[in-house]
Protein backbone atom coordinates (compact mmCIF):
# COMPACT_ATOMS: atom_id res chain seq x y z
CA UNK A 1 0.00 0.00 0.00
CA UNK A 2 1.43 3.50 -0.22
CA UNK A 3 0.62 6.40 1.21
CA UNK A 4 0.97 10.30 0.21
CA UNK A 5 4.30 11.41 2.00
CA UNK A 6 5.98 8.20 0.08
CA UNK A 7 5.39 5.57 2.77
CA UNK A 8 4.02 5.12 6.18
CA UNK A 9 1.29 7.18 7.77
CA UNK A 10 0.12 10.32 6.44
CA UNK A 11 0.94 13.47 9.15
CA UNK A 12 -3.15 13.33 10.44
CA UNK A 13 -2.92 9.55 11.32
CA UNK A 14 0.78 10.18 13.18
CA UNK A 15 -1.10 13.18 15.28
CA UNK A 16 -4.09 10.67 15.93
CA UNK A 17 -2.10 7.67 17.01
CA UNK A 18 -0.14 10.67 19.12
CA UNK A 19 -3.40 11.66 20.75
CA UNK A 20 -4.14 7.72 21.80
CA UNK A 21 -1.00 7.74 23.55
CA UNK A 22 -0.91 11.24 25.10
CA UNK A 23 -4.16 10.44 26.35
CA UNK A 24 -3.04 6.51 27.80
CA UNK A 25 -0.33 9.26 29.62
CA UNK A 26 -3.15 10.59 31.73
CA UNK A 27 -4.91 7.22 32.31
CA UNK A 28 -1.37 5.80 33.73
CA UNK A 29 -1.05 9.00 35.89
CA UNK A 30 -4.74 8.09 37.24
CA UNK A 31 -3.33 4.51 38.17
CA UNK A 32 -5.75 3.03 35.57
CA UNK A 33 -5.50 -0.49 35.53
CA UNK A 34 -4.05 -1.75 31.66
CA UNK A 35 -7.27 -4.05 30.32
CA UNK A 36 -9.24 -1.17 31.48
CA UNK A 37 -6.80 1.21 29.73
CA UNK A 38 -6.90 -0.48 26.43
CA UNK A 39 -10.72 -1.09 26.62
CA UNK A 40 -10.97 2.51 26.50
CA UNK A 41 -8.39 3.48 23.79
CA UNK A 42 -9.39 0.65 21.56
CA UNK A 43 -5.93 -0.95 21.57
CA UNK A 44 -4.06 -4.02 22.24
CA UNK A 45 -2.99 -4.73 25.84
CA UNK A 46 0.69 -5.38 24.55
CA UNK A 47 0.65 -1.45 22.86
CA UNK A 48 -0.53 -0.28 26.74
CA UNK A 49 2.27 -2.10 28.26
CA UNK A 50 4.85 -0.68 26.04
CA UNK A 51 3.43 2.71 25.74
CA UNK A 52 3.60 2.70 29.72
CA UNK A 53 7.16 1.16 29.78
CA UNK A 54 8.60 4.54 27.42
CA UNK A 55 6.36 6.37 29.23
CA UNK A 56 8.50 5.15 32.85
CA UNK A 57 11.94 5.48 31.40
CA UNK A 58 10.88 8.72 29.50
CA UNK A 59 8.05 10.27 30.36
CA UNK A 60 5.39 12.22 28.42
CA UNK A 61 8.03 12.97 25.63
CA UNK A 62 8.75 9.50 25.24
CA UNK A 63 5.31 8.66 23.46
CA UNK A 64 5.52 11.64 21.06
CA UNK A 65 5.34 11.12 17.46
CA UNK A 66 9.10 11.46 15.97
CA UNK A 67 7.55 12.04 12.66
CA UNK A 68 7.65 9.76 9.39
CA UNK A 69 9.78 6.80 9.50
CA UNK A 70 11.99 5.67 6.93
CA UNK A 71 15.07 7.18 5.82
CA UNK A 72 15.37 10.94 4.39
CA UNK A 73 15.32 12.12 1.34
CA UNK A 74 19.61 11.71 -0.30
CA UNK A 75 18.51 14.87 -1.69
CA UNK A 76 17.72 17.86 0.85
CA UNK A 77 15.44 20.75 0.74
CA UNK A 78 18.42 22.84 -0.98
CA UNK A 79 19.35 20.12 -3.34
CA UNK A 80 15.64 19.33 -4.29
CA UNK A 81 15.82 23.20 -5.45
CA UNK A 82 18.55 22.89 -7.44
CA UNK A 83 17.45 20.39 -8.87
CA UNK A 84 13.86 22.22 -9.76
CA UNK A 85 16.22 25.03 -10.81
CA UNK A 86 17.77 23.14 -13.79
CA UNK A 87 14.45 21.23 -14.45
CA UNK A 88 12.91 24.32 -14.99
CA UNK A 89 16.05 25.29 -17.58
CA UNK A 90 15.05 22.74 -19.98
CA UNK A 91 16.57 19.26 -21.30
CA UNK A 92 18.51 20.87 -23.87
CA UNK A 93 20.53 23.17 -21.04
CA UNK A 94 22.25 20.09 -20.09
CA UNK A 95 23.20 18.26 -23.39
CA UNK A 96 19.45 17.03 -24.95
CA UNK A 97 18.93 19.30 -27.91
CA UNK A 98 17.24 16.57 -30.19
CA UNK A 99 13.05 17.22 -28.13
CA UNK A 100 12.46 19.12 -24.92
CA UNK A 101 11.17 16.61 -23.30
CA UNK A 102 11.84 15.82 -19.55
CA UNK A 103 12.01 11.69 -19.03
CA UNK A 104 12.59 9.72 -15.34
CA UNK A 105 15.77 8.47 -17.25
CA UNK A 106 16.90 12.06 -17.99
CA UNK A 107 16.13 13.16 -14.61
CA UNK A 108 18.85 10.04 -13.11
CA UNK A 109 21.42 10.99 -15.35
CA UNK A 110 20.95 15.14 -14.61
CA UNK A 111 21.25 14.10 -10.73
CA UNK A 112 24.30 11.24 -11.06
CA UNK A 113 26.00 14.49 -13.30
CA UNK A 114 24.96 17.25 -10.59
CA UNK A 115 25.04 15.57 -7.70
CA UNK A 116 27.25 12.10 -8.16
CA UNK A 117 24.50 10.33 -6.81
CA UNK A 118 23.01 7.29 -8.40
CA UNK A 119 18.60 7.06 -8.97
CA UNK A 120 16.62 4.50 -10.15
CA UNK A 121 13.93 5.67 -13.13
CA UNK A 122 11.23 4.50 -10.65
CA UNK A 123 13.44 6.28 -7.47
CA UNK A 124 13.27 9.66 -9.82
CA UNK A 125 9.36 8.85 -10.70
CA UNK A 126 9.04 9.70 -6.53
CA UNK A 127 11.20 11.96 -5.96
CA UNK A 128 9.85 14.37 -8.74
CA UNK A 129 6.09 13.44 -7.27
CA UNK A 130 7.15 14.56 -3.90
CA UNK A 131 8.33 17.53 -5.55
CA UNK A 132 5.39 18.35 -6.95
CA UNK A 133 6.14 17.53 -11.04
CA UNK A 134 3.53 15.25 -12.36
CA UNK A 135 3.86 12.77 -15.42
CA UNK A 136 2.62 15.26 -18.80
CA UNK A 137 1.46 14.00 -22.00
CA UNK A 138 1.72 15.54 -25.43
CA UNK A 139 -0.57 17.89 -26.06
CA UNK A 140 -0.57 16.61 -29.74
CA UNK A 141 -0.09 13.46 -31.51
CA UNK A 142 3.90 13.04 -32.83
CA UNK A 143 5.27 14.51 -35.87
CA UNK A 144 6.73 11.15 -36.78
CA UNK A 145 3.38 9.67 -36.49
CA UNK A 146 2.24 8.31 -39.82
CA UNK A 147 -1.99 8.82 -39.84
CA UNK A 148 -2.21 6.69 -42.89
CA UNK A 149 -0.57 3.29 -41.50
CA UNK A 150 -2.51 3.86 -38.44
CA UNK A 151 -5.68 3.61 -40.34
CA UNK A 152 -4.56 0.60 -42.09
CA UNK A 153 -3.52 -1.43 -39.15
CA UNK A 154 -6.95 -0.28 -37.51
CA UNK A 155 -9.25 -1.56 -41.04
CA UNK A 156 -6.76 -4.28 -41.61
CA UNK A 157 -4.98 -6.21 -38.70
CA UNK A 158 -7.23 -5.05 -35.76
CA UNK A 159 -10.12 -6.85 -37.95
CA UNK A 160 -7.83 -10.07 -38.09
CA UNK A 161 -7.17 -9.84 -34.31
CA UNK A 162 -10.69 -9.22 -33.31
CA UNK A 163 -11.56 -12.47 -35.49
CA UNK A 164 -9.14 -14.64 -34.38
CA UNK A 165 -10.10 -13.81 -30.67
CA UNK A 166 -14.02 -14.46 -31.58
CA UNK A 167 -13.06 -17.49 -33.15
CA UNK A 168 -10.50 -18.48 -29.73
CA UNK A 169 -13.82 -17.97 -27.86
CA UNK A 170 -16.02 -20.45 -29.30
CA UNK A 171 -13.29 -22.88 -29.26
CA UNK A 172 -12.94 -23.04 -33.22
CA UNK A 173 -9.59 -22.92 -33.38
CA UNK A 174 -9.01 -26.70 -31.72
CA UNK A 175 -5.35 -27.91 -33.44
CA UNK A 176 -3.20 -30.22 -31.85
CA UNK A 177 0.24 -27.91 -31.70
CA UNK A 178 2.00 -28.32 -28.51
CA UNK A 179 2.27 -25.93 -25.60
CA UNK A 180 1.88 -22.36 -26.29
CA UNK A 181 4.62 -19.93 -25.10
Amino acid sequence: MRYPDGGGLTAEQRRRREEVRIRAVDLFEEDGEVPSIARELRVSEKSVYQWRRSWRTGGREALRSKGPSGYDCRLGAHLQAKLATWLEEGPAAHGWTDDQVWTAARVATLIGRKFHLSYSVSGVTRLLHRMGYSVQVPDRPAAERDEEAVATWREVTWQEVTALSAIEDRGENRVAEGPRC
